[in-house]
């Protein structure tokens, strides 16, 4: 053979060697990349169905049903009707998470309540907001300055003030006895993948929820007015800060749900009622929103997505509930959002898991038209989502969301009793809802509401892209 095909040979078969080494390094690399992302555990627990033990994305198509949006990123979301309980689907929905500011739900399920009436005035001292963490989101409170409750739940829920938060455990007993209380009605609520460490929802050793939990514990909220009012709030008039010989003046907050405000990228989403967002390093991106179309109500949760794109958690939500809505009457459920333990038959709902988490302390067994609101002393005039079709909020929380429906109570047996309690209820809602209604008052440019000068701090609960000086002063929690 001549000597220049031998060498022509060699190197060809030297080529042809380097290619079958170096590829399989290279499809390896490829292959693991996605191995970056932290797995689910492999046992979960399975609190309303054995489906939602399960790892990765649950559903059950039926004819005619459409198939789930494509690129959701998220690590843990779950779509559920709001009125039934019905998982339409869900994808690691008990993965124990990170919650970010989404816990702030609990904080008002559990406190709403006992600060009562939201008009009590309340002079904030330097101890109240030494506990606020670094870099936390703030809604400007100052020391020495007198906030009313109202005030101070308007900076939880719009700006997702932990200064706030804080002030308002102080009020409540103290930030311990607040976390206990949270984490008994966590219990109460059969949120049990729920550890509860900050009420603020400030990255925390140990605290955890998920996506399941979060649901629950909005659907509880949404039960009450107030809570209900407030989430629904677009913008509010804030107190100040007190300048001798001048009368204090007020600044404009906005909700930093971009679902309801709106951003660049993301419009308001049509028929959203609320609820919460968080944000922090550690936890990533976290959202629970409740919305509205044609009398049916969902709720719906994302939790951590990987996708780099602006406001990835609102617009997988909203594609979420998009395709709830679309999908309705078309898929068998999942699995149930399961009632409070007091309501709680033992009807074969619970699953395995069904124990507190962790760590836990024990504890005692249409369109929606979002508006401004007066913050100013005493006032009432909470702009809400009241123009829900129907009244539909109204209808979830008098009928407690069919809970007594669907899991009547032990020895309940006459349906006249069980009538008559739901009717009362229903009475009852449809007041407030009237004289809550006469206070609402379309905000008129929501989008620039959150400019305000004297707005403390940019928030880095909605925006964590733009999260500005509040971020740069301490990028490990934001929440």
């Amino acid at each position: 053979m001549p000597a220049l095909k031998k060498i022509a040979l060699t190197i060809t078969s030297a080529a042809l060697l380097s290619g079958f080494v170096l590829s399989p390094a290279a499809a390896a690399e490829k292959d693991t990349s996605d191995d970056k992302q932290p797995k689910p555990p492999s046992t979960m627990s399975s609190l309303g169905g054995e489906q939602l033990g399960k790892a990765g994305t649950q559903v059950n198509l039926g004819p005619g049903a459409p198939v789930l949006p494509k690129k959701l990123s998220g690590r843990s979301w779950i779509v559920a009707d709001a009125e039934s309980g019905d998982v339409l689907a869900a994808h690691n929905s008990h993965w124990r998470l990170p919650p970010a500011s989404t816990l702030k739900m609990l904080f008002a399920d559990t406190v709403l309540p006992a600060l009562q009436p939201t008009t009590l005035a309340h002079k904030v001292t330097e101890n109240e907001l030494s506990g606020v963490g670094e870099g936390s989101s703030l809604v400007g409170i100052k020391e020495d300055h007198t906030y009313t409750v109202h005030d101070l739940w308007l900076g939880v829920f719009l700006r997702s003030g932990n200064d706030a938060v804080h002030v308002l455990s102080e009020m409540y007993g103290g930030v311990q006895k607040t976390v206990d209380a949270m984490q008994a009605h966590a219990e109460e609520l059969q949120a049990l993948d729920t550890v509860v460490v900050s009420p603020d929802g400030y990255d925390a050793p140990r605290q955890v929820s998920s996506a399941y939990d979060l649901t629950l514990i909005a659907r509880s909220g949404l039960q009450k007015k107030d809570f209900r009012e407030y989430a629904a709030t677009a913008s509010a008039d804030f107190p100040g800060e007190k300048k001798k010989g001048k009368k204090r003046e007020s600044f404009e907050i906005s909700n930093t749900n971009r679902l309801i405000t709106g951003d660049i990228g993301v419009d308001p989403y049509q028929g959203i009622a609320g609820v919460k967002n968080g944000y922090t390093t550690h936890a990533g991106s976290t959202f629970t929103g409740v919305a509205e179309r044609n009398g049916k109500v969902l709720l719906v949760t994302v939790m951590n997505p990987s996708a780099e794109e602006s406001h990835a958690v609102y617009k997988e939500a909203a594609h979420l509930l998009d395709w709830g809505f679309a999908a309705s009457g078309k898929v068998t459920p999942v699995g149930q959002l399961v009632p409070p333990r007091s309501l709680d038959t033992g009807t074969g709902i619970g699953g395995k898991g069904a124990t507190p988490a962790a760590g836990a302390v024990q504890g005692p067994g249409g369109k929606a038209e979002a508006t401004h609101a007066s913050a100013s002393n005493g006032s009432s005039g909470v702009g809400t989502a009241l123009a829900i079709i129907g009244g539909l909020l109204v209808v979830l929380a008098a009928a407690v969301f069919l809970v007594n429906r669907r899991w009547p109570m032990a020895g309940r047996t006459h349906r006249t009793e069980t009538d008559a309690t739901e009717t009362a209820a229903t009475a009852a809602e449809t007041k407030d809802a009237e004289d809550t209604g006469k206070a609402g008052k379309s905000a008129e440019d929501t989008g620039e509401a959150g400019k305000d000068a004297e707005d403390a701090g940019k928030d880095a609960e909605g925006d964590p892209e733009g999260a500005g000086a509040t971020a740069s002063a301490a990028p490990t929690d934001k929440s």
